[in-house]
C-alpha cells in the first residue's frame, strides 16, 4: 500500500515510524503548532453570508467539509472504504483530505479522532497522497496532531507507517484505487485504527479523553479542505477535495466511500439508521448519497474549489 515498503520490512521488535526533518520544522507556523490542525476560527452564521455549517449555529471559517453524518448516543466503531486520488493543493498552507471521525462532546469542545488520506505539503513538504491519523480533546486548540508529531497515538503495527506516501491513486476514467479502514473501541476504553482488513495499526488511549473514551455521539465520513480562501473569504481557493471532481461524477470521475458502516453495543457492523448528506460549500464542493434499490448505498463527495461565477 505504501512507497517505503518496496525497500523491505521492520526488524522484529520495531515500528515503521516516518523521520521527521528539520525542513519539515522549519515549514510549521511555531514548534508548538508543528503537527496540529489550526484552530478554528468561528463566526456567528446570523452575521455571515455563507451557509450555515454542518449542525451548528457557528461558521468555521477556514476550513469546509462534505459529509455523510450519523448521530446517535453509543458508537463503539466505524469503517468505510475510501477512494484513494491525489487532488490539487493551490496554496501553501491548505490542506485536503479524505477521511473518517468519530467525536464526542466535551463540555463546549468536542473530541475526536480522525483517519484516512490528506494531501498536505505544509505538514510532508510535498505534495503527494498520505495516510493519516489525527486526534484532538479539544476542538483542535491546544491537543492533538497528525499520526506521531506528537505523545498520544500508540503505534504497535508493523505494516503501515503513518504519514507515508501511498502507493497507488486512482484515474480520472482509469484505475480506482480504495483501502479500507475502521476505529473500534476496545473494553478498555482505547480507539484502535485497523486499515487493510483489520490489521491493527496502534490506538489511541483512552486516558487522552474524556467522553470518547466511553463512545462516540457522531459519525462522520467525507473530505474536508483546510483554507484560508474559504466560505466568503473571496478569491476561493482552488485546492480540490476528493477527486477534485463535483460528487455527480460518480464512479471514475468522484470520489466515493464504500461499504460505510457504524458498530454500536449490539456488537454488528451495519449501515447507520440515521444519516445526513451535506456541504458547506454546495458550488464548490458537493455531495451524493448514492441509495439503489437492494444495494448498499455509495457516498461521492469532492470538488475543484474556486469555479467562478458559482464558486467565484
Amino acid at each position: 500500500m505504501e512507497t517505503w515498503q518496496k525497500s523491505g520490512s521492520c526488524p522484529k521488535g520495531t515500528v515503521p515510524i516516518r523521520r521527521i526533518l528539520k525542513e519539515d520544522l522549519l515549514r510549521a507556523a511555531s514548534l508548538d503548532r508543528f503537527g496540529r490542525k489550526p484552530a478554528e476560527r468561528l463566526m456567528n452564521s446570523t452575521n455571515f453570508d455563507s451557509p450555515k455549517s454542518i449542525g451548528i449555529d457557528l461558521v468555521v471559517l477556514d476550513r469546509t467539509a462534505a459529509l455523510l453524518m450519523a448521530t446517535g448516543s453509543n458508537y463503539i466503531g466505524a469503517e468505510a472504504d475510501i477512494n484513494v486520488w491525489n487532488p490539487k493543493v493551490e496554496l501553501p498552507d491548505d490542506f485536503t483530505t479524505a477521511q473518517i471521525w468519530a467525536k464526542a462532546r466535551n463540555g463546549i469542545d468536542f473530541e475526536s479522532i480522525e483517519a484516512g488520506w490528506v494531501v498536505n505539503p505544509k505538514l510532508y513538504g510535498d505534495t503527494t497522497t498520505r495516510l493519516f491519523a489525527y486526534w484532538t480533546k479539544d476542538s483542535y486548540r491546544s491537543t492533538g496532531c497528525f499520526d506521531l508529531t506528537c505523545s498520544g497515538f500508540v503505534q504497535t503495527g508493523t505494516q503501515i507507517a503513518l504519514g507515508a506516501p501511498v502507493r497507488s491513486v486512482s484515474s480520472e476514467s482509469g484505475q480506482q484505487y480504495i483501502f479500507d479502514a475502521g476505529i473500534f473501541l476496545d473494553e478498555s476504553g482505547n480507539w484502535w485504527l485497523k486499515i487493510l482488513h483489520n490489521v491493527p495499526i496502534g490506538y489511541w488511549p483512552a486516558e487522552l479523553f474524556d467522553s470518547l473514551k466511553y463512545r462516540a455521539t457522531v459519525v462522520e465520513w467525507g473530505g474536508q479542505v483546510f483554507s484560508s480562501k474559504v466560505k466568503s473569504n473571496s478569491p476561493h481557493t482552488g485546492t480540490g477535495m476528493g477527486s477534485g471532481d463535483f460528487a455527480n461524477g460518480t464512479a471514475g470521475h468522484s470520489c466515493f466511500m464504500l461499504n460505510v458502516r457504524v458498530m454500536d453495543y449490539s456488537m454488528q457492523l451495519k449501515y447507520p439508521e440515521n444519516v445526513t448528506a451535506a456541504t458547506e460549500e454546495p458550488n464548490c464542493y458537493s455531495v451524493l448519497n448514492n441509495v439503489g434499490q437492494g444495494t448498499d448505498p455509495v457516498f461521492y463527495f469532492g470538488g475543484p474549489g474556486r469555479r467562478p461565477p458559482y464558486c467565484p
